[in-house]
């Protein structure tokens, strides 16, 4: 899948190893890396639902639309679907890593 971030600070903190250590940890850090990848490697959304990667699961209420996926310690990264690019790559937009409970 293609990414997308809702800002320049929250692209840095998932694709630069030393700013993701500094905000979250150094074992948030590695989830953080891990989920980028499984994001970026998935076909669909679709696809980590129904495989469960990441414990990847849907959000209700105020947050309808979006997806979290579990880091550590309560916080998750979650996103939403940004639309299709064609037919077969679908894009999503990383909005938040934190603990929406």
């Amino acid at each position: 899948m293609r990414i997308e971030y809702k800002s320049r600070k929250l692209e840095k903190q998932c694709t630069d190893a030393p700013t993701a250590v500094r905000d979250f940890g150094q074992r948030n850090a590695g989830r953080i890396k891990q989920r980028m990848q499984e994001l970026k490697h998935a076909p669909s959304i679709q696809t980590l639902l129904i495989s469960r990667i990441g414990r990847c699961h849907p959000l209700k209420g105020d947050r309808e639309g979006q997806y979290a996926m579990d880091l550590s310690g309560g916080l998750r990264l979650i996103f939403r679907d940004s639309g299709y690019e064609g037919v077969e790559v679908q894009a999503v937009e990383i909005i938040e890593i934190g603990d929406y409970h």
